[in-house]
């Protein structure tokens, strides 16, 4: 467990509203008529919340909750790991009833901050590992190996090379998990389909692959995915939020001869400059889980139940294919198709064994 750094140190500064070491918590009023006295809050991940991927997603489902419930929002944005005590020391000096960090790394400081403040809410985005659970703390989490086997076997039905590739930025389950779905539908297809689609970036068997170190640099992200179009994919999957970008950097500059699937949120709308480059996105619904979560925390209705996310209750899926609906054979969107009823009805089963 990681001790709160600085934190009684600097609460008086933190009352102010400064969270030292990340970024001031911003504070958006709501017209008048809401419930303005119920202060929403979240703190980011070191992505922060522009990172076209997890945390921007995650932080729209706090301002729809805000915008259609009249609340009062507060956020603190991490700029690296070090923040995350300190943010969070931040938001719980900014009174606020509920508090939504966002991601597999904050869960220390959830976990710290939850128990010495039970009479605040939380709903932690992307995990679900406490050894108890904790009766303030909701987690958010979604089976997204479903979602990314039905993008494995999209790659391996549309590669020209043979070989398809992943990164991710972290070796983190909410991360390899991804990772692991992706290769077992590129391996289902070539079972179907008596193929011999290769993946690279990541073997599910060992459990090693390749991985950026971190979420923030593209310039890491651009070279692994040089790395994986070097030993000859033509399709990536990064999964590493804004290092991430540096992937669909690497495919759009290769003119039409890489291409990639997005993860988190639909590239084409978070990230709509690489459209062209991306089939499709591997979407998780963390918008609608945070809204609901929220809102149930207002309507005094919060439990620390988990969420799941899965195909089945559109808590992950698929996102449309845009630019390449055309490019991608009826057929094969058919295939995908009945491959999610299948997915669901339990017909095929993902064996990664970090699926919540």
């Amino acid at each position: 467990m990681k001790k709160y750094v600085r934190g009684l140190a600097i609460m008086g500064v933190l009352t102010l509203g400064v969270a030292a070491c990340g970024s001031k918590p911003a504070d958006n009023t709501p017209a008048a008529g809401g419930h303005t006295d119920f202060n929403a809050c979240m703190v980011s991940d070191s992505g922060g919340f522009d990172d076209k991927s997890f945390n921007q997603t995650s932080y729209k489902g706090l301002q729809d909750a805000v915008k259609e419930l009249g609340l009062t929002e507060k956020k603190a944005e991490s700029k690296s790991d070090n923040d995350y005590p300190t943010n969070m020391n931040a938001m719980v000096a900014a009174k606020c009833n509920v508090i939504v960090p966002v991601g597999f790394k904050l869960a220390d400081a959830t976990e710290a901050a939850a128990k010495a403040n039970p009479d605040i809410k939380f709903a932690i985005v992307d995990y679900n590992g406490f050894k108890a659970p904790i009766p303030n703390v909701k987690p958010l989490v979604f089976n997204t190996a479903q979602s990314s086997f039905l993008a494995g076997y999209l790659a391996a039905g549309t590669t020209k090379s043979g070989k398809v590739g992943t990164f991710g930025g972290a070796q983190i389950p909410t991360v390899t998990i991804f990772m692991d779905g992706f290769a077992e539908g590129v391996a289902y297809y070539n079972k179907t389909k008596t193929k011999n689609v290769q993946v690279v970036g990541w073997d599910t068997k060992t459990q090693k692959g390749l991985f950026t170190g971190d979420f923030e640099s593209t310039a890491k992200g651009q070279q692994n995915a040089q790395n994986l179009v070097t030993q000859g994919a033509d399709i990536i999957f990064p999964v590493a939020g804004p290092a991430g970008i540096g992937g669909l950097q690497a495919a759009k500059a290769s003119g039409g001869k890489v291409n990639a699937i997005w993860v988190d949120t639909d590239g084409c709308v978070s990230a709509a400059e690489y459209c062209s480059v991306l089939l499709t996105s591997v979407f998780k619904g963390m918008d609608v889980a945070v809204s609901d979560a929220i809102k149930a925390a207002v309507d005094n209705k919060f439990s620390n139940e988990a969420y799941v996310g899965t195909l089945a209750n559109n808590g992950t899926g698929l996102s449309p294919y845009h630019e390449w609906d055309s490019k991608i054979p009826a057929e094969l969107k058919t295939e995908i198709d009945q491959l999610k009823k299948d997915l669901i009805d339990g017909k095929i089963k993902v064996e990664s064994k970090v699926q919540p």
